[in-house]
């Protein structure tokens, strides 16, 4: 780790110990030499589930709605309720459970997720279905706050970034494969039966983290700061303001990507489009995985900036399908990468807090998805689905200046 990169005031800067668990915990001394790859591609599945389970409503209103007897804007309140469980929960629970051990705490998280699913599944009741979904939300944030701090405190320090970027692959397949699954599942079958199937992966999940993770220790009670003083060690506040902007950039657009393609007069349909952006966002993982460790600073710089050029292309190339094709291979992989190289500066920027830090990630990401929608739906009521570009051209620049004017608290220059 470049240490000038890190200010004095942080735990990590001044103490080796706090971001290295083997120097802390013997639990995980002996999984230093070598990397997890079962149990990182596994904790990959949870995120693939967690991000498939927040969206699935979405492509499933019609069937919700007809087999619940209510209305689509109703059903629609499926994804709130879930994202309001996140920004709620997340952060208490996290402060809270810090100094529990890293295993077991997984395990408790993933068994209120399976049983808040569960009951959305077999729920008849509006009000019940909604209570769970808000539970699920709450259990989702504790999962994704440890998720990256996990998975780095049981590898390598060497290979921080390349398990970062493993562990961050499930969520570009779940948007990538999740919804379109649910949605073919519900289609075909029953609404209930797509969330059943997320309930049994969850289950599969878990019995695998129960028999092959290592386990790895919270963080003592001598070491933790206070919940504000983790948001404000320098570097917390940029890096999450990034989150935002880039998040809310992208979401707007990826949220209504339907009337940006009407807006086009293009053939192109949702599926595809978002078919396209999936399976380019994991190759913007691999490619992250590559570049982390090594180059976060360039590799972040580039993205964001490349991100921008593929929103300038969706916006002066709309007429032509293969300019959309190109723009959204380009999109995909320079935001595919997105999660996993935000989680590595908020872990690093978090020292011995980096759970803590990692649990304002959903929360940020949650309220640019509040956002997205609110602002998506007032531009869209005055104008076309063009103006969905302009907005992730504007918030793609916010999100690069950011980057620039936090390079050196935020963004440092090797993991």
């Amino acid at each position: 780790m470049d240490t000038t990169t890190l200010p004095a005031s942080n735990p990590a800067a001044i103490d080796p110990a706090a971001t290295d668990p083997a120097a802390t915990d013997p639990a995980a001394t002996k999984h230093q030499k070598r990397l997890p790859l079962a149990t990182l591609a596994v904790l990959a599945v949870i995120g693939f589930v967690l991000v498939a389970m927040e969206t699935m409503p979405a492509g499933l209103l019609p069937s919700i709605a007809g087999g619940m007897g209510t209305s689509e804007g109703t059903v629609g309140l499926f994804v709130s309720a879930y994202a309001l469980g996140t920004v709620i929960i997340t952060i208490p629970a996290i402060t809270l459970t810090r100094g529990m051990r890293r295993k077991p705490l997984l395990l408790g998280a993933l068994l209120g997720l399976i049983l808040a699913n569960s009951a959305t599944a077999l729920s008849s009741d509006v009000t019940l279905s909604l209570a769970s979904r808000f539970v699920a939300g709450a259990f989702s944030g504790i999962i994704w706050g440890m998720l990256a701090a996990y998975g780095r405190k049981i590898s390598p320090p060497s290979r921080a970034g390349l398990s970062l970027a493993i562990v961050s692959v499930g969520a570009p397949v779940g948007f990538a494969l999740g919804t379109p699954l649910g949605s073919w599942l519900g289609t075909a079958f029953d609404w209930r039966w797509a969330f059943a199937g997320l309930t049994a992966v969850a289950i599969i999940a878990g019995v695998f983290i129960a028999v092959i993770a290592p386990d790895a220790g919270g963080q003592p009670g001598t070491s933790r700061l206070p919940l504000v003083r983790v948001f404000r060690i320098p570097g917390i506040a940029v890096i999450l303001a990034v989150i935002f902007t880039w998040m809310l950039a992208h979401n707007t657009i990826y949220t209504y990507i339907a009337p940006y393609l009407r807006a086009t007069g293009t053939s192109l349909t949702v599926d595809v489009e978002l078919f396209i952006f999936g399976i380019s966002s994991i190759a913007g993982i691999i490619i992250t995985g590559a570049l982390l460790d090594k180059h976060p600073r360039p590799l972040l710089h580039g993205s964001v900036a490349l991100f921008i050029s593929a929103a300038v292309v969706l916006l002066l190339g709309h007429t032509s399908a293969p300019a959309i094709i190109a723009a959204t291979v380009l999109w995909g992989s320079t935001f595919g990468g997105a999660a996993a190289q935000l989680q590595a500066a908020l872990t690093t920027a978090g020292g011995a807090d980096s759970d803590v830090a990692n649990s304002f990630l959903p929360v940020a990401f949650n309220l640019a998805i509040f956002t997205a929608g609110i602002l998506g739906a007032a531009l869209l009521t005055s104008d076309s689905g063009l103006v969905l570009a302009d907005v992730m051209i504007a918030a793609g620049l916010a999100a690069l200046m950011l980057t620039i004017y936090g390079r050196r608290s935020a963004f440092p220059g090797r993991l």
